[in-house]
């Protein structure tokens, strides 16, 4: 069997909304995991073949590519936001975003297969502040450069019911009624994962979008402290944020780093804020302007 599209990455929290999208306009899906064990909402689309595989091995990869018709379509969005500090970047940016996007790209061209929709991030930039900006601008540059019908998203930090970032300072503020914050000023511009899987579902039937990238973002430029005063609000608790300077913020992420469970906040993270997550000047408003989408906000979804 043939399938219409190859998503990488489908068992993420992006993926689980975009699949459901893809099914409800009956395309068929395959769909690569480790965690089959975790996709139980996702064995119930009868048009998604979930499938175990491991896409970082280019064999897996090949294999899965041969899968889908000369005229199908891969969608990779695979991310991962931490990593040991290395320059460029260490290997955990490296594989993820640098060499499983050459892997596609050359799976692709040995089926023939052209379309390819890519997640970034805001920011993604080779010679940019973070590591994880970096390796998505190589990402990006290495996309350019192939024969690929390709199309690029560009995301600002992706929120929804549940997500693991107001969510992360909704337990944080339960917890602590006083919260030391480094980059308090930070600015970012959260984007509704339903309007970014809809803007993926867009491109799949609009030529015009090939050899572009777009920029999405909500409709509210937010600071680091006014999330995190928004989040003490839907956790119906108060937290007092105390900004603390930019080099005990790095010493505060790195004692996150070393702890034994899952990394909260990293200095590359850190990093990464020293530029502004927001819709870059003279750039378009791509979910409205180009996809037409009514954009959500944090208040349309939790309140």
């Amino acid at each position: 069997m043939k399938y219409d599209i190859l998503l990488i990455g489908g068992n993420g929290f992006v993926g689980r909304r975009l699949a459901a999208k893809l099914q409800l306009n009956g395309f068929r899906v395959l769909l690569p995991t480790r965690n089959i064990s975790a996709s139980n909402e996702l064995r119930l689309l009868p048009n998604t073949n979930l499938v175990d595989a491991n896409v970082s091995e280019f064999d897996v990869l090949k294999k899965l590519c041969s899968q889908v018709k000369p005229n199908g379509v891969v969608i990779n969005l695979v991310g991962v936001l931490h990593d040991k500090p290395a320059v460029p970047y260490g290997k955990v940016f490296r594989d993820a975003h640098v060499t499983l996007v050459k892997n596609i790209i050359s799976c692709m061209q040995i089926y023939g297969l052209k379309r390819y929709l890519h997640m970034s991030a805001l920011g993604a930039d080779s010679s940019g502040p973070s590591m994880y900006q970096r390796s998505k601008g190589d990402a990006e540059n290495a996309i350019r450069e192939s024969h690929l019908d390709w199309t690029i998203f560009r995301p600002s930090v992706i929120f929804g019911r549940d997500d693991e970032f107001i969510n992360l300072f909704i337990k944080l503020c339960k917890i602590f009624p006083i919260l030391p914050l480094a980059n308090s000023t930070a600015k970012f511009q959260p984007v509704n994962v339903d309007d970014v899987a809809s803007a993926f579902l867009q491109a799949l039937s609009k030529s015009k979008t090939i050899h572009h990238a777009y920029d999405l973002v909500g409709p509210q430029v937010l600071t680091m402290k006014e999330i995190v005063n928004f989040s003490a609000r839907k956790a119906r608790t108060y937290c007092l944020v105390i900004s603390i300077p930019q080099f005990l913020g790095y010493l505060q992420a790195m004692m996150f780093e070393l702890l034994p469970f899952r990394t909260l906040m990293s200095r590359d993270n850190i990093a990464s804020m020293a530029i502004p997550n927001v819709l870059p000047k003279n750039s378009r408003d791509a979910l409205v302007e180009d996809f037409g989408i009514a954009r959500h906000s944090l208040e349309d979804l939790f309140f």
